[in-house]
């Protein structure tokens, strides 16, 4: 008996159906995007270079080594070696800009990955991941705004952190100052706690840069405008901080979705040109253009850091880092 023909689609039915294959499509990019970010991206660090024109005529060039957001856990094995090697490096001055650990017993392991680097010059500062234990987040939750501390949350060794990298000579820059000399130059820093937990006091350390230093830096953990921009005018040359993960998931050809606090989303990692009161500007005209650099505004680096919460290690289009920058001189 012949077979009756079949009945046409309706287009609704095609329309599901194309639905239905989109999703699946969506889905199954967003799974292998996820393993390739949990699996390869995560554990892949890698070393950026970036030069910054700050220093008088003249001057030979230091080499700042730029690390961030280690939350460390004991159990790591690949970002801990590869940390410890850029000691090899041999840079001029390592600055720390918090967020070193992520579980109660990771101080040792911190230490030991640092070991080699803190027989250099060295300064930092403390996020909330070097006071608090990470507690498990809705990642989701940072689309509508800065992440909050949870309250009563369980406090980490930050003193066995602190004086573990004091004792070795680098200086804790929490709402402090201070000024080294590194290869015949005056090098002046003032740095901020941790502005995302509120606990910045900028004000209590402020001063107008230093004109006798050959270069002022002001370092910080959390990137908010309220401590951006007075460093800016107070004509600080360059500006490092980190907390910000580089946005850590994000979407190629558009980059972060997220900064974590009120940085611009382009901003969220690499070098920019920040105006107070206006936030990232283009950089000054290069050498000839008869353009002065203005007295409000700064260079900022910010690292997308090392790291990542326990809870959620994967990055994508976002692979951990530290930074080389390479402080060269101004344009005549």
């Amino acid at each position: 008996m012949p077979l009756a023909p079949a009945r046409p689609r309706s287009g609704a039915a095609v329309a599901a159906r194309g639905a239905a294959l989109g999703l699946a499509g969506v889905a199954g990019a967003g799974l292998a995007a996820l393993a390739w970010g949990a699996g390869h991206e995560v554990r892949a660090p890698r070393l950026r270079r970036v030069e910054v024109p700050v220093l008088p005529l003249g001057a030979r060039p230091l080499r700042v080594l730029h690390l961030s957001d280690l939350h460390m856990t004991p159990d790591q094995r690949v970002v801990p070696r590869w940390v410890a090697g850029l000691a090899d490096l041999e840079p001029d001055l390592v600055v720390d800009t918090g967020d070193n650990l992520a579980a109660l017993d990771a101080v040792p392991a911190v230490l030991r990955s640092l070991d080699r680097l803190l027989d250099r010059p060295g300064v930092f500062v403390l996020g909330s991941n070097d006071r608090y234990v990470p507690g498990r987040v809705n990642p989701l939750g940072y689309l509508g705004g800065p992440s909050r501390l949870a309250p009563r949350r369980q406090p980490l060794p930050t003193e066995d952190l602190v004086r573990g990298l004091v004792d070795r000579g680098w200086v804790d820059l929490d709402d402090a100052r201070t000024t080294l000399e590194l290869g015949g130059l005056r090098v002046d820093l003032v740095g901020v706690d941790d502005a995302h937990i509120g606990l910045d006091q900028y004000d209590a350390v402020r001063a107008p840069a230093d004109p006798s230093a050959d270069v002022s830096l002001g370092v910080m953990h959390a990137p908010y405008r309220r401590v951006l921009d007075p460093m800016a005018r107070d004509g600080l040359d360059l500006l490092l901080a980190g907390h910000t993960h580089g946005g850590q998931v994000c979407v190629p050809f558009l980059g972060a979705l997220v900064t974590n606090c009120d940085l611009p989303r382009r901003c969220a990692s690499g070098l920019h040109r920040w105006r107070a009161g206006h936030g990232p500007v283009d950089p000054p005209a290069p050498e000839g253009a008869g353009t002065d650099e203005r007295v409000d505004e700064t260079w900022l680096h910010v690292s997308a850091g090392l790291g990542t919460s326990p809870y959620a290690r994967v990055r994508f289009a976002c692979p951990p880092e530290a930074t080389l920058l390479r402080l060269v001189p101004r344009a005549g």
